[in-house]
């Protein structure tokens, strides 16, 4: 009867312990989704500055100038339900501006121009790490939460289910020829 005894107390501590190790997991998944998605929002506004910057130059014809400011403005100023909608039109304002190497040689020519052209590389190359980072976070936070034994021990807690960040991040293709 004791060693009975013993043995349903050792294997109850040793479930114990594996669920305390599986919530210390989730935990760390969820501080590194946090971190990620700090990284990809620094990132973002970033690019939506470096854009908005470019805009207001004077640099680029006055056309280019308010598509790119708008969509840049509606970018850093979205709420977070429709960031991913604005931080898609940002990407396509870009490409649609940059879209031809000679607006690049154009802005590279003006005062600073080489620094900004640079800058805004950087920019919307970061951008798409930033984000496959972030849904890589998510990615695995989810995968773990749908197993049996999270949902059934409620390990998640009340943290809020991971989403990932959905957008259109393709860079302009003069700034990526430039890169490569």
């Amino acid at each position: 009867m004791t060693a009975t005894l013993i043995w349903i107390l050792v294997a109850l501590v040793a479930i114990g312990l594996y669920l305390s190790w599986t919530a210390g997991r989730l935990d760390r998944l969820h501080a590194r989704i946090d971190a990620a998605r700090a990284a990809l929002d620094a990132q973002l506004l970033r690019r939506a500055s470096v854009a908005q910057e470019l805009a207001t130059s004077g640099v680029l014809d006055p056309a280019a100038s308010i598509v790119l400011y708008e969509a840049a403005h509606a970018a850093r100023q979205a709420e977070e339900e429709q960031r991913e909608v604005a931080e898609s039109e940002l990407s396509q304002a870009l490409r649609a501006v940059f879209a031809e190497t000679a607006q690049v040689e154009t802005v590279k020519e003006a005062p600073g121009g080489e620094a900004a052209i640079h800058e805004l590389t950087e920019a919307v190359r970061r951008v798409p790490m930033a984000r496959r980072f972030h849904n890589d976070a998510v990615g695995g936070a989810r995968r773990l939460r749908e197993h049996r034994k999270v949902r059934w021990f409620r390990l998640a807690g009340h943290a809020p289910f991971p989403m990932a960040f959905e957008m259109d991040d393709e860079p302009p293709a003069a700034l990526v020829d430039r890169a490569g």
